[in-house]
């Protein structure tokens, strides 16, 4: 009988570690993104250098990225409408710019552009599949802008 204790008890004091084995919060990594994600954002902004008290205006993003599962990216689309203040342009080039991202353990990371502006986003992707990338702008800093971007193709 005490045998069979131990032996259950032995057990019960693996499970935790079992339990932990297959928390999806362990499994983020830079090969959870990989394919093409769709990347749409809404928020505000103001022109570069403003001062202080000046308005806030909207502005507008849908991008592809293409994540290379090895921490590097490339933007074949983008197109941002109102990117530097209250002018209404509609950027639009033939391409955005390529970049990095890393993620962390626990599903959130940076992305970083390599553009003029130096754009980088905070993350946090979908630990179950690396279908969802939630994003929040954080530089240039004259931004209040997030939005989401969802895998369309592997």
């Amino acid at each position: 009988m005490k045998s069979q204790f131990t032996v259950i008890l032995s057990l019960i004091l693996c499970l935790p570690g079992l339990a932990a084995a297959d928390d999806p919060k362990s499994k983020c990594k830079e090969d959870i993104l990989r394919g093409q994600y769709v990347f749409t954002a809404s928020g505000f902004t103001r022109a570069p250098n403003s001062v202080p008290g000046t308005p806030w205006v909207p502005k507008a993003a849908i991008q592809v990225t293409e994540f290379n599962g090895d921490g590097t990216l490339s933007t074949p689309m983008v197109a941002v409408a109102n990117p530097f203040g209250d002018v209404g342009n509609v950027l639009q080039p033939p391409s955005g710019a390529d970049g990095t991202y890393s993620i962390a353990d626990d599903c959130s990371g940076t992305v970083q552009f390599f553009d003029a502006a130096n754009v980088a986003y905070k993350i946090y992707v979908d630990p179950q599949q690396g279908d969802t990338i939630w994003m929040n702008q954080t530089n240039p800093v004259n931004n209040v802008f997030q939005g989401s971007a969802k895998r369309v193709q592997r």
